[in-house]
């Protein structure tokens, strides 16, 4: 990029849109050392009960006995495979529910009140059953992930296919375009800032789906952990695997950040 190719004015704005990157960069990773200080300050002095809220201290050596134990990724590389396969079922099977729905406004207005009704039930509640259904293996934990996440996809991405410019609809309806090819040329490309979003939310509720498969039903990964560390009051362990899972949640988030990124650039 060379300045010659640009007005005086657009280069005084880019140089401030990338301080004001920089600015909210830093004042991210200020936040967490703050938080992460304070939390080791008040376990140090006890201003709080280091037993019960743990300390990043004693995070960072229960993290190092795991890995000596050679427990570390192997939970770790449980939960986020469960995670991530729920995660991509849910995201494409709600996208392509999403498409059969706004194809159809009868299947829409009909399907629509058992969507809502769905995404209510309380999720743990149907624990049981999954158990009964599928199994007690990972099939039942992944089972629960897309089930968490799906229904919140559908909605995402149907809002998203709707909510495309009306006159662009009327304007390929016009030259006689089918509805696949209005789906193919206009609303697909027009609801990638709705995809986007869908996967940002997909990202926070398949980890909830997964952790809470795990809670019912497994025999090792983070949520394992938390739980087993709790029945045996080793709460130094529930606050390692609650660390890790906000770590792996956190970098799941920015590697969807960089996509969009990459897709609004292009």
């Amino acid at each position: 990029m060379k300045n010659v190719n640009y007005s005086r004015e657009h280069i005084a704005y880019l140089k401030k849109q990338k301080r004001k990157k920089i600015i909210i960069l830093l004042s991210r990773v200020l936040i967490l050392v703050a938080i992460l200080g304070i939390w080791e300050l008040c376990a140090q002095l006890e201003i709080v009960d280091p037993f019960i809220t743990s300390s990043p201290s004693r995070v960072a050596v229960t993290i190092g006995d795991l890995y000596k134990e050679g427990k570390l990724f192997y939970h770790i590389g449980i939960t986020l495979m469960e995670t991530l396969a729920g995660f991509a079922i849910a995201v494409v099977l709600g996208y392509a529910v999403a498409i059969v729905l706004w194809a159809s406004d009868s299947v829409r207005k009909i399907m629509e009140p058992y969507i809502v009704v769905l995404n209510s039930l309380p999720k743990i509640a149907l624990g049981p059953l999954i158990i009964i259904w599928i199994g007690t293996g990972y099939e039942a934990i992944i089972f629960m992930t897309v089930f968490v996440a799906v229904i919140v996809c559908i909605m995402n991405m149907l809002a998203g296919f709707i909510e495309v410019d009306k006159t662009k609809l009327l304007l390929m309806r016009s030259m006689g375009a089918s509805k696949a090819m209005t789906l193919r040329k206009l609303i697909m490309p027009a609801s990638l800032p709705a995809l986007m979003n869908t996967l940002k939310v997909a990202v926070g509720l398949a980890w909830i789906g997964s952790i809470m498969g795990e809670y019912i039903v497994s025999k090792a990964g983070l949520g394992y952990l938390i739980v087993y560390g709790g029945q045996v009051f080793k709460l130094d362990l529930v606050m390692t695997a609650t660390f890790i899972l906000c770590v792996l949640a956190g970098g799941m988030y920015g590697v969807i950040s960089l996509i969009e990124k990459f897709v609004n650039k292009h």
